[in-house]
């Protein structure tokens, strides 16, 4: 009844009916009088169209199982066992577990991590520490005048720069007093004529 309404030619009816009879999905057009052979079919596997709402595929676009199979989708990623931590190491202190029944290895490097914690730490001089300040404090404030915020922070540096120098002044009179002392100390007071000797 369709086809009796749409007037269709008897071309365009016979090919229409072959394509039902195949279960091929119906053409989109058909030439008139062309009795060219209808071109084949696009394979299951091709991109799917855009969906449009309110229409539905003829015939639905399934992916065959071997094609799904030949793809990235089924490997997995490979397990990469990483040590996480000192095999060797754990081994040597089993080893020693075993032998002597106590964990030497430990106690040894726990007490040498100690020791040269100890021996890496010399005694900072406050006086140098004092002089590198200060002069971080004048290259600060060279940068500064140079990128052109001088203003901005002269005032702060060089209060900074007045502490530090009042500190090391501290610092330099004890220093100085320190060292009379010890010189009056070991210096006789008394006899000149034994220092001309």
């Amino acid at each position: 009844a369709m086809m009796d309404e749409s007037k269709l030619t008897s071309f365009q009816r016979r090919h229409l009916m072959d394509c039902v009879k195949r279960g091929d999905t119906l053409p989109l057009q058909c030439s008139p009088t062309s009795s060219k052979d209808p071109q084949p079919a696009e394979p299951a596997f091709s991109p799917p169209k855009p969906w449009l709402p309110g229409r539905l595929p003829a015939k639905p676009h399934l992916r065959p199982a071997e094609v799904c199979r030949a793809g990235d989708a089924y490997t997995r990623e490979r397990f990469k066992p990483q040590a996480r931590r000192d095999l060797e190491r754990e081994k040597q202190r089993l080893q020693n577990i075993l032998a002597t029944g106590k964990d030497v290895v430990e106690h040894k490097a726990k007490r040498t991590l100690a020791e040269t914690e100890e021996e890496e730490a010399p005694e900072v001089d406050r006086f140098e520490e004092l002089v590198n300040e200060v002069q971080e404090r004048k290259e600060f404030l060279a940068e500064m005048e140079a990128l052109g915020q001088g203003k901005r922070y002269r005032g702060i540096v060089l209060t900074e720069i007045s502490q530090k120098l009042r500190e090391m002044e501290i610092i330099d009179k004890k220093r100085s007093k320190e060292m009379r002392e010890i010189t009056t100390k070991d210096l006789p007071i008394g006899n000149k004529s034994d220092s001309r000797d």
